[in-house]
């Protein structure tokens, strides 16, 4: 075991780092929500702990898309030094430590190099994504996506689509059209409580945080479809989508993305990160189109380690990973 240097923040510390996840920005916005937040600095990087209760007795901790330090089997053991150093925080102390790895890799074989952590029963962040790079110009960018998505955005604009850019302001209407998503493509959203949340946190100034900006595509003043994007440092994503049932051969969503894209260049990003593909071209996979959509930018596949546990008390762990195998089976075959 390595002693790591680790000293106890501020969420306001919290900054400068690649993923909004590990902001002070999304531990405050969490904090709202049941969620306990710690802030670190672990050998002179920042670090975000989400800790939170399960009934009276048990805790769990979390960490989204950290820590972040590149991949390789020596840093699949520093995430146990990293777990040990930490730990001594927390009272009472979590059940298990959550690794919600940021690292890119090219195999999905990791746990051979990690053999005290466990792969999770289900994934929170997506593990695969596309990242689309937005340092050559526009008609560079066009031209690495594939025809059809090409097409699409300018049928879009040919059939009198227009894309607006707001904040909250547009927030109650996108909403009403985001539950009509989930029911549509039998999703779990948040209250209109959350997203609220995330825009005035972020205008705030109590904690380094994203730009948050939400596009809705309307056509002859009906509203069509809606992306919440945040932008990050030298990083844009693409966060919550909403579309309509009906005028979807008009394809706004196609010009919401492009219009987002365009918008985080002018802002000084240098990607994209459209946020979770299905893990394979599978036409067979119920969310294959959403694959293909995505994957139509042009953009680069890429994959995570997605979560892995790490148990600091492995009886209770082997109880809490049961009870997560039975949630699991329940929404996903039983109650679907």
């Amino acid at each position: 075991m390595i002693s790591l240097k680790v000293q106890s923040v501020a969420l306001q510390e919290l900054r400068d780092g690649d993923s909004f996840l590990q902001s002070g920005f999304w531990g405050l916005l969490k904090s709202f929500f049941g969620w306990k937040p710690y802030a670190f600095c672990v050998q002179g990087k920042p670090l975000l702990v989400l800790t939170r209760k399960i009934g009276h007795l048990l805790t769990v901790a979390y960490i989204p898309h950290g820590p972040d330090v590149p991949h390789g089997s020596q840093n699949a053991r520093f995430l146990k030094d990293v777990s040990s150093a930490i730990e001594k925080y927390f009272a009472p102390k979590p059940v298990f430590i959550r690794f919600d790895l940021p690292w890119i890799i090219k195999s999905e074989d990791f746990y051979s190099l990690a053999p005290e952590l466990m792969k999770a029963v289900s994934d929170i962040q997506p593990p695969v994504t596309v990242l689309v790079s937005l340092k050559e110009t526009e008609e560079e960018i066009l031209r690495r996506m594939k025809t059809k998505t090409r097409y699409n955005i300018r049928l879009a604009g040919k059939k009198g689509v227009q894309i607006l850019r707001g904040g909250k302001d547009l927030l109650s209407e996108w909403y009403e059209l985001y539950k009509q998503t989930a029911r549509r493509d039998n999703i779990t959203i948040h209250s209109k409580e959350y997203y609220m949340r995330i825009f005035n946190i972020a205008s705030s100034g109590k904690v380094s945080a994203p730009k948050v900006q939400l596009f809705t595509a309307e056509w002859e003043g009906e509203l069509l479809a809606g992306i919440i994007v945040l932008i990050y440092g030298m990083r844009a994503t693409y966060l919550y989508g909403a579309s309509s049932n009906s005028k979807r051969n008009l394809m706004p969503n196609y010009a919401l993305q492009w219009e987002a894209m365009k918008y985080a260049k002018s802002q000084g990003c240098e990607e994209y990160d459209l946020f979770g593909i299905p893990p394979a071209d599978d036409p067979s996979h119920p969310m294959y189109g959403l694959y293909r959509f995505k994957t139509g930018f042009g953009g680069q596949i890429v994959r995570r380690p997605g979560c892995w546990d790490l148990p600091l008390n492995r009886p209770v762990y082997a109880l809490y990973r049961s009870m997560e195998k039975f949630r699991k089976w329940y929404y996903k075959k039983f109650r679907k």
